[in-house]
């Protein structure tokens, strides 16, 4: 197919080069209702881009099939036989795929439980039975691992009238699981396997990367275009191949799902970035490649840093590792990855993807380049003179694997959707979740609605809160209360 061509954004310059104006949404017109003080910070662009998908950029019959010859450009990019963009995150795309896979299935999905808040939302909305693979663990970085073939195959055996199988990888950690080992696993049994990628969109780009999900041989593979691609926030795109999955219900999902005004800056932008890719990504990717190698031998050298590498792979870690996310134990220091996280925000100007109570986390772009690594290189040496004066951290209290994996008793739909109350924390032991619980980032919730509280969890969340611990969906900030079933 000829990848010099950007079908939504060619329309979009024809858009404004036809003059064209919509008596219809949205109602700025363009930018020229929108207030002075907005355009002093946003500027013009984005409101003159801001155009109506159908009955706009396109007709009411979408008859100039610009989305969808854009789709197939994607899908010929990454060699997926199909290719759908959406303009909601891959919040939306992962939970469209958990429907069409096991939507009304009475066998459940196979889901790893250190998943994403945004795939417990998708049980929550869709009523699906998890039927949870349980994480490996690094007990002594308390750090879980992607799930291994063997894990995969366990959880098929205990549960195998289950509808298909979701596997998140890249972590938001960079760690990958061994996709294709999985992929046959779930193959032998006739079921599809859908991939959570959404910190993979440019790995097929490049083949010192982690194997792409569809080479592995997914049936769905869901990707954010926006962590690791350029894309604007919310833009995701959902790969599809084979038979095991319905494409016709797989979109029919998606449609129940997804916003009827969808932002075609969105769309734009995730066209022209597979352009972009197909031209110029194997060049740009190796030399991010290369920054990151050489960042982390200049992190290293940082007195009270470790750069996690070889302690994230082995027979008991995971399977591959994506080396554009620079993960950091900082705990040396003798301060928490939240300490270090605020300090570099404050005093640098710099943040950071993610923390917790011994590391922070730098993800890295083809988009970086020798200055913006001086500048994290500097900020963080700055950092490590300054930790001699900064108090030792609250104490984070961690619970051991075995405490942490709560028991599942109701579906999480019925937990969050029942009647419900909230009590004590101190009191909340022996409870179900109604609610989930989620540090964020990387945003994998410690509790689900429908599990058994346990006191272990409920104190490493409060001492956790108190160490910086961000938990954004809590019914009660302050934590002091939880919303159990009544």
């Amino acid at each position: 197919m000829d990848h010099s061509r950007a079908p939504l954004l060619d329309a979009l310059a024809d858009y404004h080069r036809q003059n064209r104006y919509g008596f219809s949404p949205p109602g700025h017109r363009q930018g020229r209702g929108v207030d002075e003080q907005v355009l002093n910070v946003l500027g013009h662009e984005p409101f003159h881009a801001d155009v109506l998908a159908s009955g706009g950029l396109d007709d009411w019959r979408s008859s100039g099939e610009y989305l969808e010859r854009a789709e197939e450009l994607m899908a010929d990019a990454v060699g997926a036989s199909s290719a759908f963009f959406s303009t909601c995150g891959s919040s939306l795309s992962v939970r469209a795929a958990m429907m069409a896979v096991a939507g009304g299935s009475e066998g459940g999905l196979l889901v790893p439980r250190d998943s994403h808040k945004s795939i417990v939302g998708g049980l929550v909305f869709s009523g699906i039975q998890p039927r949870w693979i349980v994480p490996r663990w690094d007990t002594d970085r308390h750090l879980s691992h992607p799930p291994s073939p063997e894990r995969v195959s366990e959880a098929w055996a205990e549960h195998p009238d289950a509808a298909g199988a979701l596997i998140v990888s890249p972590s938001p950690y960079g760690t990958c699981a061994d996709l294709q080992r999985i992929a046959e696993i779930c193959h032998d049994r006739g079921k599809p396997m859908i991939v959570d990628e959404a910190w993979g969109a440019h790995l097929p780009f490049h083949d010192d990367l982690p194997t792409w999900a569809m080479d592995a041989g997914a049936d769905v593979c869901v990707v954010s275009v926006h962590k690791m691609g350029a894309g604007f926030e919310q833009g995701s795109v959902y790969h599809v191949q084979g038979d095991l999955v319905d494409k016709d219900r797989l979109s029919a999902c998606a449609d129940v799902l997804m916003t009827t005004s969808p932002n075609v800056m969105i769309y734009a932008a995730l066209d022209g970035w597979r352009r972009h890719m197909v031209q110029r990504g194997h060049e740009l990717l190796g030399a991010a490649l290369d920054l990151a190698n050489e960042l982390r031998e200049r992190t290293s050298r940082i007195p009270g840093i470790a750069v996690l590498e070889e302690e994230l792979l082995g027979a008991e870690a995971s399977h591959d590792l994506d080396r554009l996310q620079l993960l950091m134990d900082v705990s040396a220091t003798g301060t928490s990855g939240y300490q270090a996280r605020d300090w570099l925000r404050e005093n640098s100007c710099i943040d950071v993807g993610l923390a917790d109570h011994r590391r922070i986390l730098a993800t890295l772009s083809y988009a970086d380049d020798k200055s913006t690594a001086d500048r994290l290189v500097d900020a963080l040496a700055a950092w490590g003179e300054a930790t001699e004066s900064i108090d030792p951290p609250p104490e984070t209290r961690l619970p051991s694997p075995e405490e942490l994996q709560l028991e599942t008793v109701m579906l999480p739909r019925d937990a969050f959707f029942g009647p419900v109350e909230m009590v004590p924390a101190d009191k909340a032991a022996g409870r179900v979740a109604a609610e989930q619980i989620t540090p964020y980032p990387p945003g994998i919730p410690v509790v689900v609605p429908g599990e058994l509280l346990n006191d272990a969890v409920i104190d490493y969340l409060r001492s956790g809160l108190k160490a910086g611990m961000p938990l954004p969906d809590l019914a009660d900030p302050l934590l002091e209360h939880i919303r159990v079933v009544a």
